[in-house]
């Protein structure tokens, strides 16, 4: 009886059924995005930092490991690293920021194809001239450039000498003695990546280097992937509680309005059961069941809309802004927007179920 009600409620006022999922759609739409485009962010770094092909990862003093580092590390200390035990290659590289969420990294073009394996490459070649710049297919469908192109880039006008396939510790590669010269740090690296004969001997070789480079922060790759998450990132977590904050409100809101609206348009009908012997717990289980069918169909549309946002964020910023559809967040998007529609619910259910009959029968 409930079920048929409430499809009849539903399919009778069409516009008012649409707007109110569509607006309860915003709100699990922009969790799932947020929360997409935290862990695209987070997987894309995982990628490219094991796309090095390095087993440890050394840093500055006084440096994180998953922080942007400066460049404030001598490269002589490359020549040393290369020589202690197990070691067969180091190899240091510059970072700098390039705006927003963007990297650039100084290389060795040799040493980094030794170690990485070598780019791939879409167009173009590597480096021949100091002005000359690697990208990325993604970052050059970004920037709309291809092989032979101009880019600038902090500051800098670069020639677009090759088109790489992704995957390898950043989206630009610029020769690195040119990125010093930039950042104002001649003959220093912001980092080291080592290779090992063997991974298995990449915890001695960590405890060893901790041991004697003290205050140089040192880890395994490995290790350096599991901490690249969501959780690891001050920020990420208290914008994702605030985000949620607002999604309950506006899921409240938007509920609480549309229901109040619907109690309004059938107050006749209220008189009508509650005349005919309606309980108040079958009048307000049919306003709360209207307002999970709206719950559940604003969750389902907001999937389905994360999924245009990603389409949308890839075809305008696919390197700057990697979006992930992360599936384990569905139920509690979902969750999050049928509790505020079942909490919006509960007032004008409420007002519903005191209504006189007599006085519901006479309401024009």
């Amino acid at each position: 009886m409930i079920v048929k009600l409430v499809w009849e409620n539903v399919r009778h006022k069409p516009a008012r059924t649409l707007l109110s999922i569509l607006l309860i759609a915003v709100p699990v739409t922009l969790i799932l995005t947020i929360v997409g485009l935290s862990n695209g962010f987070i997987d894309d770094s995982r990628k490219r930092q094991a796309g090095v092909g390095a087993d440890i990862l050394f840093k500055p003093p006084n440096g994180s490991v998953i922080s942007f580092s400066s460049v404030t590390m001598p490269d002589k200390i490359v020549a040393l690293l290369a020589n202690e035990p197990h070691v067969v290659q180091a190899m240091g590289t510059v970072v700098n920021s390039a705006g927003g969420f963007d990297i650039i990294s100084g290389i060795d073009a040799v040493a980094f194809d030794k170690m990485s394996g070598g780019f791939t490459f879409d167009e173009g070649h590597t480096f021949a001239g100091p002005n000359d710049i690697l990208l990325d297919s993604w970052y050059a469908e970004q920037r709309h450039v291809h092989a032979g192109g101009k880019v600038t880039i902090s500051g800098h006008d670069w020639h677009v000498a090759g088109i790489v396939q992704p995957g390898k510790l950043s989206h630009m590669f610029v020769p690195m003695t040119t990125l010093q010269d930039m950042v104002g740090a001649p003959g220093h690296v912001s980092q080291v990546f080592l290779k090992l004969d063997n991974p298995k001997n990449t915890p001695e070789v960590v405890a060893y280097l901790k041991a004697k480079y003290e205050g140089y922060p040192a880890m395994s790759m490995a290790d350096l992937q599991a901490l690249l998450s969501v959780d690891n990132y001050p920020f990420v977590k208290p914008f994702i509680r605030i985000i949620m904050g607002i999604s309950v409100i506006i899921g409240f809101a938007v509920v609480s309005l549309s229901m109040y609206m619907a109690v309004l348009q059938r107050t006749r009908e209220i008189g009508i059961l509650k005349s005919l012997g309606a309980r108040k717990r079958f009048v307000l289980g049919t306003i709360l069941a209207e307002a999970f069918c709206l719950g559940l169909g604003g969750t389902i549309f907001g999937i389905l809309l994360s999924y245009a946002s990603r389409y949308a964020i890839h075809a305008v910023m696919p390197a700057s802004l990697p979006q992930a559809i992360v599936y384990s967040w569905w139920p509690i998007a979902g969750a999050i927007a049928m509790g505020a529609a079942l909490l919006g619910a509960l007032y004008p259910g409420m007002m519903a179920v005191r209504q006189d009959p007599i006085e519901a029968l006479a309401y024009e």
